[in-house]
């Protein structure tokens, strides 16, 4: 079977989903694909099925990856979330795919955790790949979320993760194999009005995920932060879509146990709106920015949750991943003029920033080892050692 080869009557511009270029059946077409520098799949590295096991599988970003997969004739475990997604609609999902279990599950309660990672052993063997597609939002001021909508940010986002990746590793440090992607945002690289808690749970995986590459690469477990933009919804729901909606800026509510799939998603997927309060309650508000950008995002944005699920189905199934895979446009420009900024503010205030010690060495006493010598023209002090890092050199230097 040919990969790559687009379906017969696809006339689709892959850069953008908008446009179409004139193609005869059969011919192919570009495709977004990962650099070499990845070794990615083909015929220089033939994929093998690999067992996928994929949280948050019934959002519009983790419905596409499931399906991708599937198609890709990989082993999936999708996993909808049990306060959202029935049974019911689960099995049906099972019914459709022989290589696709279903299963529910809470991210925030580590036994349902537990529980989904043994079931997908039980069922396939093994585990190749842990996917975290799972994310809840509160669009609002910092002041106006009170302590539940902050624990539940944090408890999903954050410690879902944690959660999930401390039940897995046994597993795959046993089976010294396995590989992360865990979908951060550009809200982990961005302080968005409206979005703060968000933002800072984002932000804590991003931190969790990098000091976690160091800890387990020995073991032959990669880890990858998939950080798209604002995606379209482009999947309608011809595969199983529970998915909640609660009426975001006036859309049609639901119970969430509705099983349609013939509707799209909801526009807003997993944010929940706060009502401001009345120091909020303005055209400029923060809540009202973050709506603004949503909607905009929503309309504009050309990046296509169906085609980044196919990079990031590569990215499983490539041998060098990134630590961090950035999807979509305003993505892409907005995490690089976050780091430009940072870069210009370094530079313009790196003067006050205390000068090395040992730039001053030439000027001090040829001390004994050990000794502490002072008089640097800096006016710090630094051990006697030529370090500059002993606990003396910090104190003198903030007198």
């Amino acid at each position: 079977m040919d990969l790559y080869a687009s379906p017969p009557k696809t006339s689709t511009n892959p850069f953008s989903p908008s446009a179409t270029a004139a193609t005869t059946p059969g011919t192919r077409e570009p495709k977004l694909q990962l650099p070499s520098t990845t070794d990615p799949p083909g015929p220089q590295n033939p994929p093998r099925p690999l067992v996928w096991l994929i949280f948050g599988a019934t959002g519009h970003m983790g419905r596409s990856l499931v399906k991708t997969a599937l198609s890709r004739d990989d082993l999936v475990a999708a996993v909808g979330r049990t306060f959202e997604n029935s049974p019911e609609c689960m099995s049906e999902l099972e019914a459709e795919h022989e290589n696709c279990l279903g299963l529910l599950c809470d991210v925030r309660a580590r036994e349902t955790v537990k529980q989904v990672i043994q079931r997908t052993i039980a069922r396939f063997g093994r585990i190749d790949i842990i996917a975290n597609c799972s994310g809840y939002g509160v669009i609002g001021a910092c002041e106006d979320q009170d302590e539940y909508d902050i624990r539940d940010q944090f408890e999903t986002n954050f410690t879902g993760t944690l959660n999930i990746i401390q039940l897995s590793l046994p597993h795959f440090r046993e089976r010294r194999s396995g590989r992360y992607l865990i979908f951060s945002s550009t809200s982990g690289a961005l302080g968005v009005p409206g979005l703060g808690p968000y933002c800072a749970s984002k932000y804590a995986v991003e931190g969790l995920m990098e000091s976690m590459l160091y800890e387990v690469d020995h073991f032959n477990i990669k880890t990858t932060l998939v950080e798209p933009g604002h995606m379209r919804r482009d999947d309608t729901g011809d595969l199983v879509s529970d998915h909640l909606h609660r009426g975001f800026f006036g859309g049609a509510g639901g119970s969430g146990n509705e099983h349609n799939l013939t509707s799209p998603l909801p526009l807003y997927g997993h944010f929940l709106v706060k009502p401001p309060s009345e120091p909020y309650n303005v055209a400029t508000s923060p809540a009202a920015h973050a709506k603004r950008m949503l909607m905009w995002l929503g309309d504009k944005q050309p990046a296509s949750a169906v085609k980044a699920a196919h990079l990031v189905w590569q990215l499983g199934h490539c041998s060098y991943p990134p630590l961090r895979l950035i999807l979509g446009t305003y993505a892409v420009e907005s995490i690089r003029d976050r780091l430009k900024c940072i870069i210009e503010e370094i530079e313009d205030w790196k003067y006050l920033s205390f000068p090395s010690a040992s730039a001053s060495a030439g000027e001090q006493q040829q001390g004994q080892p050990g000794a502490v010598t002072t008089g640097a023209k800096d006016g710090g002090a630094r051990s006697g050692d030529g370090s500059g890092n002993g606990p003396e050199n910090e104190d003198a230097d903030m007198r």
